[in-house]
């Protein structure tokens, strides 16, 4: 068993009204429920963590390594493309983490193109809308499971 981290970043708080038509209608509070059903499915405790200031999930990273953290899972919203502090606290825990989008970024505003998490990341979810978390979750699990066999 271990334990997981889930973190949101700005204005993920208003999903289920926000932009629905790009970010879907499963409000934050809905999926981070299902999230923790899955993750104890699976044996592993899930905290989940949602923020729209940087230096909360800042110090959030932070804190998950003194409470033994094993996997982080985040969608840094905005932040994916603007924030080297919370890049810089990930490299710092050196805890393994995926990055994900619900929407496929991708296929938007250039600006939105570039991640500062990417290429640090272990694995990035993009576009799967809600159903990204719990595939998160079954990956994270995938890689602890891995790392105990080796």
């Amino acid at each position: 068993m271990s334990d997981l981290l889930l973190l949101n970043g700005p204005n993920l708080n208003l999903l289920g009204s926000r932009e629905p038509e790009v970010y879907g209608a499963t409000r934050l509070e809905d999926i981070e429920a299902n999230c923790i059903d899955v993750a104890e499915e699976l044996g592993h405790t899930l905290t989940c963590y949602q923020s729209n200031a940087e230096h909360k999930l800042v110090g959030r990273v932070q804190k998950a390594a003194q409470d033994g953290i094993a996997f982080i899972i985040i969608n840094p919203g905005a932040f994916t493309h603007t924030s080297v502090a919370l890049r810089d606290a990930l490299l710092a825990v050196d805890i393994p983490f995926i990055e994900l989008h619900l929407s496929n970024t991708f296929a938007r505003e250039d600006f939105r193109h570039k991640s500062y998490f990417s290429d640090i990341a272990r694995a990035c979810l993009f576009g799967f809308g809600a159903y990204g978390y719990e595939l998160a979750i079954q990956a994270a699990h995938v890689q602890l499971t891995d790392a105990e066999d080796e």
